[in-house]
């Protein structure tokens, strides 16, 4: 697990907790969560909050933190992500993203927010990462959690093998699935996997009968193009119960993750598409009588 985020209002109905969990099998350019990527842990280092104590210097036994000259040096080659030295940080200028937590610890921490989801109609939103890859981690505090009368959602980019999603059918309320674009050469180039499995297991979910909300992020440069947003409005409406579509436009708020990872944002120049364009885009869903917004 990487984060639970409180208080989530882009993840469900209602007012969320979201669960994010480590590890992804696509690479896009835009991810805004880069430190879910990997399975392992990870180390974040804000040096702008970093207060120069030398408590993780002498927290960490591989040597990778240094104060030299009033400055804190971060040698990332010898960093294991022990988490030492984030222990010892009192600035949070070092953050370990990354931990094992058993289900019915996880589902403690849940019920505190219990109360929320009942007034407002929310629940819990497993995300990532790519929470369908841990099914039977969902599946065990998705258990739990509707036990206790609490809904459950699962954010997907749906690249995983069907039977994943078997499994957790009967477990989940909600599915947030993403449909990036329709070509699967563009989804090829800006994510480094075929879109040809995402698309035959949201057709597969669909004749299961699955609750599920499809978000087609709308991104300059990728697939900001009235005709690729028009195939995607096609493939959607040939589903048997489309539900609900939600276009959000492209936004930087994960950038600065990046630095504090120490890794290289892939793509300068994406940026969101016009207000015009996205009103263009909608009525391309809605001349075909989809049920969509500008998320």
């Amino acid at each position: 697990m990487s984060n639970i985020q409180r208080f989530s209002l882009d993840d469900g109905p209602g007012i969320r907790t979201t669960v994010f969990l480590k590890g992804c099998n696509l690479r896009c350019a835009w991810c805004h969560n880069p430190e879910s990527l990997g399975f392992s842990p990870v180390l974040q280092f804000f040096p702008a909050v970093c207060g120069g104590c030398g408590k993780c210097v002498k927290a960490c036994p591989q040597g990778a933190h240094r104060i030299l000259d009033g400055g804190h040096v971060f040698d990332r080659d010898l960093c294991e992500a022990c988490g030492k030295c984030a222990s010892a940080c009192r600035t949070g200028a070092l953050k370990l993203v990354g931990e094992k937590t058993a289900p019915e610890a996880l589902v403690r921490e849940l019920l505190k927010d219990r109360h929320y989801f009942a007034s407002s109609g929310g629940g819990v939103t497993f995300s990532g990462g790519e929470p369908a890859l841990k099914p039977d981690y969902v599946i065990e505090v998705a258990k739990r959690c509707r036990a206790e009368n609490i809904p459950v959602a699962l954010d997907t980019a749906g690249n995983v093998p069907f039977a994943n999603f078997a499994a957790l059918l009967p477990h989940i309320d909600l599915f947030l699935y993403d449909v990036k674009c329709f070509d699967p050469a563009l989804h090829m180039r800006w994510t480094r996997v075929d879109n040809r499995l995402i698309l035959e297991n949201l057709r597969a979910l669909d004749r299961a009968g699955a609750a599920y909300i499809i978000r087609v992020p709308v991104i300059a440069r990728f697939n900001a193009d009235l005709g690729e947003q028009e195939r995607i409005a096609r493939f959607l409406a040939s589903l048997q119960n489309p539900g609900l579509i939600q276009l959000p436009p492209y936004h930087a708020y994960g950038v600065g993750k990046y630095e504090a990872l120490g890794f290289d944002y892939a793509v300068d120049g994406l940026a969101a598409p016009s207000a015009a364009f996205m009103e263009e885009a909608l009525l391309r869903y809605r001349q075909l009588g989809l049920n969509a917004e500008i998320a």
